[in-house]
């Protein structure tokens, strides 16, 4: 459907419907993403910890590596970290070379929960699946291009 059949407006120009395009696709695609972590009593943010720890497993690995890899920067890493502790998701491990700072690691249980929704999160991944693989990359370059400008 087309955006201003949805939002029914009219835009200053291309790059007006451009960049509210991008904005409506996001907030329709964390609504999703939401929906999909509810069964599992997670949020995406602690799901994208969940998968790099798993990436890094046996190893536990520093909290600014993890935050470096975070899709949502901006996430409480204090509260994001203790909410999974508690949830045992993952552990604080002592950091071996100063023991003053901790780091992460994904527990067994944190390894059987992303593995439980592996099928799910990849079928809701491959949802560009109306785009070929052509268009994907172009659509990729693009919003490389779109971010870089930003």
């Amino acid at each position: 459907m087309r955006l201003e059949d949805v939002i029914k407006t009219n835009f200053r120009n291309d790059q007006h419907k451009a960049l509210l395009n991008i904005y409506y696709t996001n907030s329709l695609l964390k609504s999703h993403y939401h929906e999909l972590m509810r069964p599992f009593d997670l949020t995406p943010q602690q799901f994208n910890v969940l998968r790099i720890l798993k990436g890094q497993y046996p190893e536990a690995v520093r909290i600014g590596l993890v935050k470096e890899r975070m899709i949502d920067r901006n996430s409480d890493m204090t509260r994001l970290v203790q909410r999974m502790v508690q949830k045992g998701l993952i552990e604080r491990v002592t950091c071996p070379t100063d023991k003053r700072q901790f780091n992460l690691k994904i527990t067994i249980r944190g390894i059987e929960v992303v593995d439980e929704m592996s099928v799910s999160v990849a079928e809701f991944e491959d949802g560009l699946r109306a785009l070929s693989d052509a268009e994907c990359k172009t659509l990729n370059e693009l919003l490389d291009r779109f971010r870089a400008g930003i």
